[in-house]
């Protein structure tokens, strides 16, 4: 049996199960090394001589089991298998079916990247999903193995040490303290945690029984608040959602000085990277403080969706992350209405259609063959998609129908592990729709429809065909699609929902008179896009202001991924943004701008840019003028974020000089701690245009303040700004500080995004990142999130020479861990490169015939 491990994709046998892990760990933070004892409580279905754990770069010592009835059997042969990442424990007779316990004793070293147990600071963290436990316990590493977890540590004394379960007693020699956490509930080995460091907390609060602790640095309590004011307001309203109450005893937040993810869900302790948690409400932009909320929220969902009932393996991790992504998002939203997270949600929404839309996507469920592969899989598709279809879902089956499907999927798969088909039935049981064939269509299929609408009378006419972004491509799949069309006629503004099933279908629209705008898409929570015959188009396009904003956002998105594909021009994309100029919704001017920034950044050149610029700054110049850069007394939320969103089109895509003179006295004062100089949600859009045209000495400052900044949103903000110097000496210097510790390990693929974005020293940082590949790729720390993104960041350039160079290197030096990232990046730039060449004749046609 042995010789199966030899496999990469070898997955553990079944007849051998941990029913419960007691290990004492002892740890080193000066020479990062560790010693580990434990036993493992196991269930043998059969006799065996044999029993394989997973393992990396331990140590391993004596090994023993004993069996019920008392005897002792001694392992005589251990045997390391790299490959499959388990060590094959062998024993000289074969040890009795029924249960046993296994003792194991171990050294290892901390993980010199973000995984494993490693140093993120002065704080030892741990990181474990998807399959990294490996590297701390000698255990069964894959997610159908749920075990009891009775967890003791030794760690120096005056150290914090923070596990899943509550703190039940602890002992001190004054030099170490020995510390004995209560057992949790059983868990997969995935979402087993440790945290010590010089810590501090809030005051302990509970909410319904459950006590809720937020932990940072010393330096960075002040910013623990809002974090914890956000899992205050989100378990209540999680409870009564599921039906069921929180299992894990108590929940401890804690932001981690260097992290590779966003955050991490361990069950009663989740840790966090600092720019997800911390933060000080007074000075802190919306986007953040939004940001932080749904991360909070998002994680505390998957103490149920994924902690209490978990996937059996990783080709169900798309349930796990769409679920919570979809919950955090309504539960935000029932906490604070007037955030309208629901626009933001479909942002990310907007990002998974445009990689959805590439041959090299990949379907919501994939089959994933090994942990390797697991961490590839979180991406847009799994969270963001998988949350859409979700919410497309729900939208057609109604929440009350959704939330009771939910809720019998909890009460039946309790502390166990289940599929994606057994949420469906789940759903279809309460709701009596065809929730399989829906659901299935969705998850199991690459990319998603383009539905085209005309209007005749009171007969709208679909159809539908798979969208691609790249010009020419058609294929003949179909999806069910469920789609909510709304209108208005004589009686006002009406809904109908249809299951378009067949590539065409014919609609009559009930009520009467005539139908003077269509919606295709009602508060565009469908997952596919629309195209308008011409008349539609241009009736819609009139009653702009009829419509919701998320269906504004839409208009123009649909326009936009049209003209991309080569099934519209950019001159009526143009058109249709010109019908924008009085926008005063922020999220729709967002969506705008977004789009005006492609088109200056890579489809205009020279005096063709300076005219574009010259537009707009006409379109969208007045709105700004009219509000002013100062808040005015009492001013609401929505005005800020306008606000912001015109000072990005007028400082940050037009590049008026105006705008410049008035941010750069302002950003100077916010420097020197005026905090009255910039509403908080200019700071941004603010530094980032000021350092683009900045100085040495503004430099300097920024380099300066930025490593000691306890705030993580304006360390951030400090970061970005360095890599956007336009003096080209500035950002020769930039550069040289990506190859520095100055950069942190979880910053290196944000900064580099930065560098690769900067017009000036881009063409001399690519030509360097091509002779320093290796060296890029090893400040990641081989993290997967990390390798992706540094991928991604080639997508900046603009020239076709330059996808042929990125072709090559990527062929020369493949990054294995990065394979989907790979292709989808090289498709993406060969497809904005042929646009590039398509659309720069195109839009200096339009720009001359503007006034």
């Amino acid at each position: 049996m042995a010789h199966l491990t030899e496999d990469k994709n070898f997955r553990l046998p079944l007849s051998v199960r941990p029913r419960r892990y007691a290990p004492t760990l002892t740890l080193d933070l000066e020479a990062r090394a560790f010693t580990g004892v434990q036993t493992i409580e196991l269930e043998l279905e059969k006799p065996t001589d044999e029993i394989i754990l997973h393992a990396i770069a331990l140590k391993m010592g004596e090994v023993l089991y004993r069996t019920q009835d008392g005897r002792i059997c001694v392992c005589n042969n251990v045997r390391v298998v790299p490959e499959s990442e388990t060590v094959v424990l062998r024993f000289p007779e074969e040890l009795p079916a029924g249960a046993g316990a296994l003792d194991v004793t171990w050294t290892g070293r901390f993980t010199e990247g973000l995984r494993g147990l490693y140093m993120a600071g002065k704080v030892a963290a741990t990181q474990f999903e998807a399959a990294d436990a490996r590297r701390l316990f000698p255990c069964f590493d894959e997610p159908a193995f749920k075990a009891r977890w009775a967890l003791t540590v030794q760690v120096p004394a005056g150290l914090t040490a923070l596990s899943n379960g509550r703190l039940e007693r602890e002992e001190s020699d004054g030099h170490m303290r020995k510390l004995y956490f209560q057992e949790t509930e059983v868990l997969s080995s995935y979402l087993v945690a440790l945290v010590v460091g010089p810590l501090v907390g809030t005051v302990e609060e509970t909410v319904e029984g459950i006590p809720v602790r937020t932990w940072a640095l010393p330096e960075k309590a002040h910013l623990t608040r809002f974090g914890q004011d956000a899992a205050l307001a989100a378990l209540p309203r999680l409870q009564a959602y599921f039906g069921l109450p929180y299992a894990f005893g108590k929940v401890d937040q804690v932001g981690i000085p260097d992290f590779e993810a966003g955050a991490m869900e361990n069950a009663g302790l989740i840790t966090y990277r600092e720019i997800a948690l911390l933060l000080d409400p007074a000075t802190a932009p919306l986007s953040v403080q939004k940001r932080v909320a749904e991360v909070v929220t998002h994680e505390l969902a998957h103490q149920w969706f994924g902690n209490w009932v978990t996937m059996v393996w990783w080709d169900d991790l798309w349930l796990n992350e769409a679920f919570a992504t979809w919950m955090a998002y309504k539960i935000v939203d029932q906490w604070k209405p007037e955030w309208r997270v629901w626009l933001d949600f479909d942002a990310g929404k907007a990002a998974a259609l445009h990689l959805d839309a590439l041959r090299s996507t990949h379907p919501i469920r994939g089959e994933v063959r090994n942990a390797h592969e697991a961490g590839e899989s979180f991406d847009l598709i799994t969270y963001e998609k998988g949350g859409a279809v979700l919410r497309m879902i729900e939208g057609f089956l109604g929440e009350d129908a959704f939330r009771e499907g939910m809720r019998q999927y909890m009460r039946k798969h309790a502390r166990a592990n289940a599929v994606a088909d057994d949420l469906w039935r789940a759903l279809a049981n309460a709701s009596s729709q065809p929730v399989l064939e829906l659901a299935n269509a969705w998850i199991g299929q690459n990319g998603y429809p383009l539905v085209s609408v005309s209007l005749e009378g009171r007969t709208v006419k679909l159809t539908q065909q798979r969208y691609y972004s790249e010009p020419g491509v058609k294929s003949n799949e179909r999806w069910p699609v469920p789609m909510v069309l709304r209108y208005a006629d004589a009686g006002g503004v009406r809904e109908q929902r249809v299951l378009l099933r067949e590539s065409h279908a014919e609609v009559k629209l009930e009520g009467t008179g005539e139908v003077k705008w269509l919606v295709a898409n009602a508060s565009s929570t469908g997952f596919y896009r629309v195209q308008y015959d011409a008349r539609t188009l241009e009736h819609l396009s009139a009653s702009v202001d009829a419509l919701e904003p998320s269906e504004r956002i839409s208009l123009l998105a649909d326009q936009w991924a049209l003209a991309r594909s080569g099934q519209a021009t950019l001159e009526a994309f143009l058109d249709l943004a010109g019908r924008f100029g009085h926008e005063e919704d922020d999220a729709v001017l967002d969506e705008l701008v977004g789009r005006l920034a492609y088109v200056e950044n890579r489809l205009v050149d020279g005096e063709d840019q300076e005219r574009f610029r010259q537009w707009v700054e006409k379109l969208l110049g007045a709105g700004l003028e009219k509000l002013g850069w100062d808040p005015a007394p009492g001013e609401t939320d929505r005005v800020k974020l306008r606000r912001a969103a015109l000072v990005r089109a007028i400082g940050g895509v037009a590049r008026s000089r105006k705008a410049l003179a008035e941010a750069r006295p302002r950003v100077e004062r916010a420097l020197n701690g005026d905090t009255s100089a910039l509403e908080p949600n200019l700071l941004d859009v603010a530094v980032s245009m000021v350092a683009r045209e900045g100085d040495k000495a503004l430099y300097e400052k920024l380099l300066e303040k930025m490593p000691v900044e306890p705030d993580p949103a304006t360390q951030r903000r400090y970061l970005l700004a360095i890599t956007a110097f336009e003096d080209p000496r500035l950002a020769d210097a930039a550069q040289k500080l990506f190859f520095t510790e100055k950069v942190k390990m979880q910053d290196v693929a944000t900064f580099l995004t930065g560098l690769m974005g900067n017009r000036t020293g881009r063409d001399a940082w690519w030509a360097e990142k091509q002779k320093r590949w290796k060296d890029v790729l090893a400040r990641t720390g081989a993290a997967p999130m990390l390798l992706r993104r540094v991928v991604e960041s080639l997508g900046a350039l603009r020239e076709r020479k330059q996808l042929d160079e990125v072709r090559k290197l990527l062929t020369a030096h493949p990054v294995e861990e990065a394979k989907q990232a790979m292709s989808q990046t090289l498709e993406k730039l060969e497809q904005d490169v042929m646009l590039r060449e398509r659309a720069l004749p195109e839009v200096r046609a339009w720009l001359q015939k503007q006034k």
